[in-house]
């Protein structure tokens, strides 16, 4: 996402330095990295939709919600899951499994077996 070179055009974001109230249909990225200093950077980046607010049990009010509409596989390659919590290890197998579901229909036979392999159960 970024038009002319820029990455992130607002005016919504989730920073300190956001001054724009996020609504439903804006689209932010969300790309956590890994830098290490002086060296080289990773990031995995999808974009996010920001969905209507909705209650959530205990909370004092509504929150808005966001849903991923970039469905590509993570590559697993990548991937230390021993450093994965049950909750991230979870998390990476429903998303494989939504592209898997969305994305597979949609591509021919040999790119479906290559997109099984990409997003195989961890």
């Amino acid at each position: 996402m970024g038009a002319y070179l820029g990455v992130h055009e607002g005016p919504q974001r989730i920073a300190k330095t956001g001054t724009v109230s996020l609504k439903p249909g804006m689209i932010l990225s969300n790309e956590p990295g890994f830098y290490p200093a002086g060296e080289y950077g990773i990031r995995l980046e999808n974009l996010e939709i920001v969905k209507e607010a909705r209650d959530i049990a205990g909370g004092e009010r509504s929150m808005l919600g966001f849903e991923t509409i970039t469905l590509v596989p993570m590559d697993l390659r990548l991937v230390d899951v021993s450093l994965l919590t049950a909750f991230e290890r979870d998390w990476l197998n429903r998303y494989h499994t939504r592209v898997r579901a969305e994305v597979g229909p949609l591509v021919g036979a040999k790119e479906r077996i290559w997109l099984e392999r990409a997003t195989e159960t961890i």
